[in-house]
């Protein structure tokens, strides 16, 4: 599961009939395949239905989630939308319901944040919170006719061109790609021919116009050689070289989880050379001396559930995480890794890499698929001759290839984790192999069925409306807590996930977000008021006790010995501080928190010897807190400043690189 698909589908869009010959098209209609992990997933396609009217519908499947949306703009004469109307169900297969108009001056509208109206010039652009690609496309039409390079949006924000790339492919045809920022977190990128986007390509959600869909491959190259060229740039900038460094005066976060008061570190390059208490004088006068004055000093932390992108890496330094697991990516997570370690892309060490297979069928992945037994002993002997550590399987898995394919790994020395494939129980699993188990709602469904099928949103549902019920005092529950202690199993549970699809409600801000959702872009704020998962009545109240019951499980877990990590699976570093707010909620001391956070993760990923600790000696990975997370775990967010691999990086200037303000 990866949340960060939800938030994609907000990221580009297609506008107009297009004039050239070349459009695939009916009389009425262009359209455009929606092309979702390299496979074909749906369509998005337009229409005019009058003079500067038209409609579109836009949908796609991904594992029995995904949108399905119809909707009519009317733009002015400038280009400006003056009338917008959605209908349908997002990506969680909740219904949506968006209207605006504009005329006369005014503005009225009614969407998941707000129902309002207010003066409107009709040189704005009204953004839509969850629609079809269009005003993507609108907005790119309104930015290539700007003189300024710069469009307002309406009710608020601003967006600008950064950079119009011209560009001849294979066929000879010439494009542009426009890269714009302000919308979100990362800059925004756009196919176009003339007047018309021919694609939009962001991670994994492709959309492609018809004519040019034998050359996705070809724009999604050039792209990447764009963004890698933007954020080595990046790199450049924001990187501050780490020479002899002494942090003065600073509270120092112990191995053993306790604060040691005022000490002076000394760090010479990527090592830690000395840790003494502070008596107010320099010792090394070639020094760089930090001011750590009533600051805490951390070892950098570990996110032990990602799947990283090279645009993310970022997140993950200016929230203070300096090390991550990555539980199923592509097989080119070797050249992302290498990247970030020579620091040519700021990201994090990635001290773990799984490689992740799915059975075929309609709920598939749709990464590393595999229609038989031996073509899943196949992969696993690739993903070891990658250097892969660990093999995540998922949902559509048969149950009857698990133990053989654990059996496998196991014999190369690499450790089974992931979902609890249709049909199963964690239980079956665990007996069968698993080494650790990837999110609390797959534990809670041990006490259901394994007659439910978990490729389907049923592994959600069925835990928001039965999870209240499981009784953490009865002999089924403790008999499989003494399962999971005698097996050794890790329990990697990503509550804050879970948070915002059960207790969040539609219309309102997620709880799991609302501390920084006035310091994002446009579309990140947007996005936290969807909902989380369809509910009403009853539900709500429902939803949220089995939310609370999937807390007094992690605590009783940790209470008896089992082993948990802190891992997001989804927005880097915003959602690992909720993760470990939600872990001290839960009832688990703030010290114990932020050990599971640094020198447990460590242990547990093998790099302990290095990372995970402030000790003589060790990796000098570490994030300055202004404040002290063990009085007040929500200090976690006030990360100052990042050390990883011998460069120094602000928060406030990566996140002002990303359009975020900072916690001050």
């Amino acid at each position: 599961m990866n949340n960060s698909s939800i938030y994609i589908i907000l990221i580009f869009g297609i506008l107009f009939s297009c004039k050239d010959n070349r459009t695939s098209k009916t009389e009425t209609k262009t359209i455009y395949d929606v092309v979702f992990r390299e496979n074909l997933a749906g369509t998005y396609e337009k229409w005019s239905t009058a003079d500067n009217s038209f409609n579109y519908y836009y949908t796609y499947t991904d594992r029995g989630r995904g949108p399905e949306i119809t909707e009519e703009i009317t733009l002015n004469d400038q280009n400006f939308i003056v009338s917008d109307s959605i209908t349908g169900v997002n990506y969680l297969k909740d219904s949506i319901s968006e209207n605006f108009t504009g005329k006369g001056g005014i503005a009225s509208w009614k969407n998941p944040m707000s129902e309002d109206k207010g003066d409107f010039n009709s040189s704005q652009l009204y953004f839509r919170h969850d629609g079809s690609p269009a005003v993507y496309e609108i907005l790119a039409q309104l930015l290539l006719k700007s003189e300024d390079k710069k469009i307002s949006l309406y009710p608020e924000g601003d967006v600008e061109l950064v950079d119009n790339f011209s560009i001849t492919i294979s066929d000879s045809t010439p494009v542009n790609l426009l890269m714009v920022k302000g919308l979100d977190m990362n800059p925004t990128y756009l196919w176009m021919q003339e007047n018309e986007m021919i694609a939009s390509i962001s991670g994994n959600l492709h959309i492609i116009r018809e004519d040019f869909k034998e050359f996705r491959k070809e724009l999604k190259s050039i792209q990447d050689t764009y963004e890698d060229d933007y954020l080595i740039k990046i790199s450049k900038e924001l990187s501050h070289q780490v020479d002899k460094t002494i942090i003065k005066n600073v509270n120092v976060f112990s191995p053993e989880g306790t604060i040691v008061y005022n000490q002076d570190v000394f760090i010479d390059g990527k090592v830690i050379k000395s840790i003494k208490p502070s008596k107010g004088k320099i010792l090394n006068g070639t020094a760089q001396v930090i001011d750590g004055t009533g600051k805490t000093l951390l070892p950098g932390m570990f996110d032990m559930h990602t799947h990283n992108t090279k645009f993310r890496g970022l997140l993950h330094l200016a929230g203070g995480v300096t090390s991550v697991r990555d539980l199923a990516n592509n097989k080119q997570l070797n050249q992302l890794s290498g990247q970030f370690d020579k620091n040519e892309i700021i990201g994090p060490n990635i001290v773990t890499f799984s490689g992740i297979i799915d059975g075929s069928g309609p709920f598939a992945n749709q990464r590393n698929v595999v229609d038989n037994l031996e073509e899943g002993l196949a992969e696993i002997q690739s993903y070891k001759d990658l250097d892969y550590d660990q093999i995540k399987l998922y949902s559509s898995i048969r149950p009857e290839w698990v133990k053989p394919l654990a059996d496998k790994a196991h014999k190369l020395g690499m450790r089974v984790s992931g979902h609890i494939p249709a049909y199963m129980t964690a239980s079956q699993a665990i007996n069968q192999g698993y080494n650790e188990i990837q999110h609390m709602n797959m534990l809670f469904l041990n006490f259901m069925s394994d007659t439910i099928d978990t490729r389907t949103p049923l592994r959600f549902t069925m835990v928001a409306n039965h999870g209240v019920d499981i009784d953490l005092k009865s002999k089924e529950y403790l008999d499989f807590v003494s399962l999971l202690k005698s097996k050794d199993i890790l329990v990697d549970p990503t509550m804050a996930i879970f948070e915002n699809m059960f207790v969040s409600q539609k219309g309102e801000p997620s709880p799991t977000y609302n501390k920084i959702m006035n310091r994002l872009p446009l579309i990140e704020q947007r996005a936290f008021y969807s909902g989380g998962l369809p509910k009403a009545g009853v539900q709500v109240a429902l939803y949220k006790d089995s939310y609370s019951n999937m807390l007094n499980a992690l605590y009783d877990l940790y209470k008896r010995g089992v082993s948990i990590v802190p891992g997001t699976d989804g927005l880097p570093g915003f959602l690992y501080h909720r993760e470990l707010e939600l872990y001290e909620k839960a009832g688990i001391p703030a010290a114990e928190v932020i050990k599971m956070a640094t020198i447990n993760s460590a242990k547990i990923t093998g790099v302990s010897d290095s990372l995970g600790s402030i000790e003589v000696g060790k990796k000098a990975d570490l994030i300055l807190i202004d404040g002290n997370p063990l009085e007040n775990i929500s200090d976690i967010r006030r990360v100052e400043w990042t050390i990883k691999g011998g460069h120094l990086y602000f928060a406030e200037e990566l996140y002002n690189k990303m359009g975020i303000k900072h916690f001050k």
